[in-house]
């Protein structure tokens, strides 16, 4: 009767999984509807082990995603959302990959690295790791914005950078990215905020032909 049991908990799990979004995180905490979270808990990490689930951080796992291929690894930039919410904590890209998404560097990231307002962790999407790093809050000001992205990239550039992006950052502007930077000078260091203001003052001046409408 156990085994038949266990055997039927595997099953709900798995059929819950497959009714949720690409990427959604299973835990324990998350599936006490099924069980007792001992139960669901030693439940989730057989199915880890049998490759029905991937494991990403400690009592955290998610669905593989089937395809006419086979099997491939969930999102991570979904995965990542889906933890931000789990957690409760902002998570954002580090500066050096969104310098790289904005085209002020050609150095793609060796390591995919973001920055968390939480703890330091390492994830595991099957062999890939992501690193989060717990950082300053001032690092994750408008986190779902261009312009925090921008803000990012240029402290991983460093303020003297800023004139010589100037031309690549001015065309793709728009009026919410001028007034959410504007919004944000408060919070960063003087220096940076110094290099944000430069950027605005030319966009200021060159308005129309240089900030979307």
């Amino acid at each position: 009767m156990a085994r038949i049991a266990e055997q039927s908990l595997h099953r709900r799990i798995i059929e819950h999984a497959d009714n949720l979004p690409e990427s959604a995180p299973l835990s324990p905490d998350t599936l006490l509807h099924l069980g007792d979270r001992n139960t669901v808990a030693k439940a989730l990490s057989h199915l880890a082990r049998s490759d029905e689930l991937i494991r990403i951080w400690r009592d955290v796992y998610m669905r593989p995603i089937e395809t006419r291929y086979g099997q491939r690894l969930p999102s991570i930039v979904k995965g990542i959302k889906a933890l931000s919410e789990l957690w409760d904590e902002t998570i954002v890209l580090c500066g050096g990959a969104a310098a790289n998404n904005l085209r002020l560097t050609t150095q793609n990231p060796v390591r995919l690295v973001y920055l968390t307002s939480g703890p330091d962790r390492r994830l595991r999407f099957g062999k890939l790791t992501v690193e989060l790093r717990h950082t300053s809050s001032w690092k994750l000001v408008a986190p779902h914005s261009r312009a925090g992205a921008i803000i990012r990239a240029l402290d991983w550039l460093g303020p003297e950078e800023v004139c010589d992006h100037l031309e690549t950052l001015l065309p793709t502007l728009t009026e919410n990215d001028l007034d959410d930077l504007i919004s944000a000078q408060s919070v960063l260091p003087n220096s940076l905020a110094n290099a944000i203001n430069t950027i605005i003052s030319h966009a200021r001046r060159t308005l129309p032909a240089t900030v979307n409408q």
